[in-house]
């Protein structure tokens, strides 16, 4: 009996001391991503046999963060749920860093696969009744549902929730080689007519531009996104306040 408990000891102890050497993020990730299935010598393993590092140990530039992220430069900034009670600090984009062979690994590397996955919506059926495309990986689309029928209660907010600015479109982000994520089904822009975008505002695509910050989009609409898992793009500096996509490791934890 002694020597059964000590042999089940020592496999708890073995799995504590496994979990402990998975960093926060990894964890963060693998609790909503199913697709990302280990971690192990600083690498991410994923379900389709590709794998990432974790850290690649380089002091980044703004720049280079965004251009050429490790999958830990994903969580440099947090995300804040809420209100913003302070002038956004220069560079503070949580979220808008990516690492795109991650999300590729996880909905499609190619415009066509991303597209075997996708499903039609019905956004807002009472206030808006439009048809959008959205990703069925990880029940996306659910969670697109869920803050479309709450968004529906408000018709007070309808000129912001009705000729929805875009979901699904394979194409780099404007003045970059990054991809956008609208190529993956999991982002919504809301009605661009309503809405602010860094590179309008400033009439650029220079990332290192000095911004001023402009947003009208109520912040019940934000609270509604957030609480089904997608950050909103109005918490960056390179404000875009159309902007929701997926992200529930970053705005859930």
């Amino acid at each position: 009996m002694k020597s059964f408990f000590l042999f089940i000891l020592s496999i708890y102890v073995f799995c504590v001391t496994i979990q402990a050497q998975v960093p926060e993020p990894v964890r963060k990730l693998m609790k909503y991503y199913p697709q990302i299935v280990k971690y192990e010598q600083n690498r991410v393993y994923c379900k389709n046999g590709e794998s990432f590092i974790y850290d690649d140990g380089k002091t980044k530039s703004p720049q280079e963060l965004l251009d050429n992220p490790d999958i830990q430069d994903m969580f440099t900034y947090t995300y804040k749920r809420g209100g913003l009670s302070a002038p956004i600090v220069r560079y503070y984009d949580p979220g808008r860093i990516r690492h795109e062979g991650l999300f590729k690994a996880i909905y499609g590397n190619s415009k066509s696969a991303v597209s075997k996955n996708l499903t039609n919506v019905v956004w807002c059926p009472n206030i808006a009744r439009q048809i959008i495309r959205i990703s069925t990986v990880n029940d996306i689309h659910k969670r697109v549902m869920e803050v479309s029928k709450e968004l529906d209660e408000h018709p007070e907010w309808k000129k912001y929730v009705t000729n929805i600015g875009g979901t699904f479109n394979w194409r780099n982000i404007a003045g970059t080689k990054r991809l956008s994520f609208h190529s993956f089904g999991i982002t919504m822009d809301i009605n661009t007519s309503h809405s602010h975008y860094w590179q309008w505002v400033c009439d650029c695509t220079d990332e290192n531009k000095v911004l001023t910050y402009r947003n009208v989009i109520p912040q019940g609409i934000v609270d509604i996104f957030e609480k089904h898992g997608f950050i909103w793009g109005g918490q960056w500096y390179h404000f875009d306040t159309m902007h929701f996509e997926f992200r529930p490791e970053l705005v859930w934890g």
